[in-house]
């Protein structure tokens, strides 16, 4: 993955993807606390806790997380993560997080550091990648993985609750990496 990156989103502004760095702490902090309550809902993690981000920032050194954000005039906009297991019968798939601020969706954004996060988990070996959506709140992040080629492993009807209590169905794909991009 070359960073950092600049890229053109689909309003005509730039932004930079760069790998996450241990400085970025306080500032992925404010990142997750713009992020409205309705998209942090349905995260396995709260990050609204300072904990959690610290987890994170560990991780870097001993290669359980790796982390991509986008910047947008200093402030970061998207977070991309991938995480491993270094041993068990799952190592060989990461798993994909994505998180844009709202008023930088479907701007192609997220598209660029899933494109970046496909190459890291590339370089890194993995065999494939997993990653989990909300039916009927992440639609066009379905629709986007669906382009990039990940397919539908599962959907686990009525298994995730929001906020209020209501059910929505948790849909599980996975993406099948090649050794290099020519394999595509």
């Amino acid at each position: 993955m070359k960073c950092p990156k600049e890229v053109v989103m689909k309003n005509g502004r730039e932004a930079v993807i760069r790998a996450l760095e241990p400085s970025d702490r306080e500032a992925l902090i404010r990142f997750y606390r713009e992020v409205p309550e309705c998209d942090r809902w349905f995260m396995r993690y709260d990050v609204l806790d300072p904990k959690t981000i610290q987890k994170w920032i560990d991780g870097i050194d001993i290669g359980t997380v790796h982390s991509v954000i986008a910047l947008c005039e200093d402030s970061i906009v998207g977070h991309a993560s991938l995480h491993l297991r270094q041993t068990g019968c799952t190592q060989h798939i990461g798993r994909l997080r994505i998180m844009i601020l709202p008023e930088y969706r479907h701007m192609r954004l997220g598209t660029w550091m899933l494109l970046d996060i496909i190459k890291l988990a590339m370089d890194l070996g993995l065999e494939e990648l997993r990653a989990d959506f909300v039916a009927g709140i992440e639609d066009a992040a379905i629709e986007a993985a669906i382009k990039l080629d990940f397919f539908e492993r599962a959907e686990l009807r009525n298994y995730v609750k929001d906020s209020c209590g209501n059910l929505h169905h948790l849909v599980i794909m996975s993406k099948r990496l090649h050794k290099n991009w020519g394999d595509f």
